[in-house]
């Protein structure tokens, strides 16, 4: 069973972002500013992996006068984002499924945090695409999960040292093992060179790094103008 089918997890879910993900508060504020450079004052988001809803609440807090779309594929998460949001749902429609279900824009931004480490390579490119395809020109794309070295040897100290910062956020040490134990076996985690390289791929340009935590990066790409540049 996935954990985000499992009411229980589900219902623990707030917790662990923010003893897991170093900075992820700050995350949410920098991805707000990156968003607002582009976004105008009536802006349309989207947002992919929206599940839980606190990248949603952070968002909607912050800019009164934007709307959210937010995809997740799981009904138990989407009703916790519901929860989450309370009276700040009459800014957000939330979908259930994939980048398919996602309206077709144009949107003027949009956001994937801590979603992509989940999904294998083949996926990842189809769902930049169809991002891709959802954006007006010149809009942005952030996104941020794990991704790190994926040497033998450096994958395992990049592992270790997000569970040392989980044990000093309070979780405890079994439980710590238990979930790099998780990543190793079952993510499809891909090095920071890969992630930048499938961004370009896709078709995003100006990609560059702005944010790194641990084993978390995210970077922040645009779709190019229509006269093929993006530049600021």
């Amino acid at each position: 069973m996935s954990p985000f089918s499992d009411s229980l997890a589900v219902s623990r879910y707030a917790e662990g972002p923010s003893r897991l993900v170093p900075g992820f508060a700050d995350m949410h504020r920098m991805t707000l500013l990156l968003l607002a450079e582009r976004t105008p004052a009536i802006g349309r988001v989207l947002v992919l992996g929206a599940g839980g809803g606190l990248e949603l609440k952070a968002f909607a807090e912050s800019q009164p006068s934007w709307q959210f779309d937010g995809i997740d594929p799981s009904a138990e998460m989407l009703r916790l984002a519901q929860a989450t949001l309370g009276t700040l749902m009459s800014q957000v429609r939330l979908h259930e499924g994939y980048i398919d279900t996602a309206p077709a824009g144009p949107f003027d931004a949009a956001t994937c945090l801590l979603t992509f480490h989940f999904l294998s390579l083949e996926e990842r490119r189809r769902t930049l695409h169809q991002i891709l395809q959802r954006l007006k020109p010149g809009a942005p794309l952030i996104v941020a999960h794990h991704s790190f070295p994926q040497g033998d040897e450096e994958r395992m100290q990049w592992l270790s040292r997000y569970a040392n910062f989980a044990v000093s956020s309070g979780v405890e040490r079994t439980q710590a093992e238990k979930a790099i134990a998780a990543i190793n076996a079952q993510l499809p985690v891909l090095s920071p060179q890969q992630d930048e390289a499938l961004l370009r791929e896709a078709g995003f340009c100006d990609v560059s790094l702005f944010y790194a935590g641990f084993t978390f990066r995210g970077w922040v790409g645009y779709k190019a103008e229509i006269n093929g540049s993006s530049e600021i």
